[in-house]
């Protein structure tokens, strides 16, 4: 089967996915698991939700639209559990979510410009129970960073924002200051951010791979400075490209969809973006089977 004619094909069983409907999404794994062989490590990349996400959303909404997805792992930001929380707090937050068949799995993306600061998100962090931070901390705390991650074993994953940042606009800016410190610095790479810088996602992965911790992935109307944000698969993005360098290093973090627009009303937005990733996922594998 043509790659372009099988991934059209299941861009069709997207909405059935992305609403977690498993009649129609199943029926086409099935298929693909009848030709035998392939690439068994494509269906494990794990699918979240990025917190910016539900900047406008309440908290009850924002489960109540992951449990509508299926999506069921989420990188809480500090409007959701404000970083000055008390611990009854965070541990109501969290069993709100966990009640729910949700998992916080990382903290950010939070911003540091003192060590007090980096302070703070540790603690925060270790509150949570989490074991990854997604940060900004000033490159000349760095040191000071790598010193708390020694301390706590908490990860840090430093998240490149796009050419206007004066701190990290590139994925490449971040591994420049990270690949002589611990190896649990890495990044979080926002392959919208980096497409905007002129990087290029997939060559990212191939040769920072071991050093990706998380991932906010969003696709957009163009590569430009300032493009339009757009559902994944509606823009230029190289999604399937994407899906096979990951799979190729055995990626084992969360590929975090971060949905940029009708913030108001991002649901239809998610469900489509979470069922195009399931079904490129679901292609690439039926796909390297034949």
């Amino acid at each position: 089967m043509e790659r372009r004619t099988f991934l059209r094909g299941a861009g069709m069983v997207a909405a059935a996915a992305g609403f977690g409907f498993k009649g129609v999404a199943g029926a086409a794994a099935g298929a693909g698991s009848a030709a035998g062989g392939g690439h068994a490590s494509a269906s494990s990349l794990k699918l979240g939700i990025a917190g910016y996400t539900f900047a406008k959303i309440p908290l009850d909404q924002g489960i109540a639209m992951m449990r509508r997805v299926g999506v069921n792992a989420l990188s809480i930001k500090d409007f959701y559990l404000p970083m000055n929380s008390t611990a009854e707090t965070i541990q109501l937050v969290k069993e709100k979510f966990s009640t729910n068949g949700i998992q916080i799995y990382a903290a950010g993306v939070i911003y540091m410009k003192t060590q007090a600061e980096v302070d703070r998100a540790f603690e925060y962090a270790k509150a949570l129970g989490v074991d990854l931070i997604v940060g900004v901390p000033n490159p000349e705390l760095l040191p000071y960073t790598e010193g708390k991650v020694k301390e706590y074993n908490i990860r840090v994953a430093i998240h490149n924002h796009g050419p206007e940042d004066k701190l990290y606009p590139s994925p490449v800016n971040v591994y420049d200051h990270i690949k002589g410190l611990d190896n649990r610095m890495g990044l979080c790479l926002d392959i919208g951010h980096a497409s905007r810088a002129g990087a290029d996602p997939v060559e990212i992965v191939g040769k920072y791979g071991n050093r990706i911790f998380d991932m906010h992935i969003k696709d957009l109307s163009e590569i430009a400075v300032k493009p339009k944000p757009i559902e994944l698969g509606r823009g230029v993005l190289d999604i399937p490209g994407l899906v096979k360098a990951l799979t190729k290093i055995n990626y084992t973090g969360y590929c975090s969809i971060e949905h940029e627009m009708d913030m108001s009303d991002p649901l239809p937005g998610i469900a489509e973006s979470a069922g195009y990733f399931r079904g490129v996922v679901k292609g690439e594998g039926w796909v390297g089977r034949g």
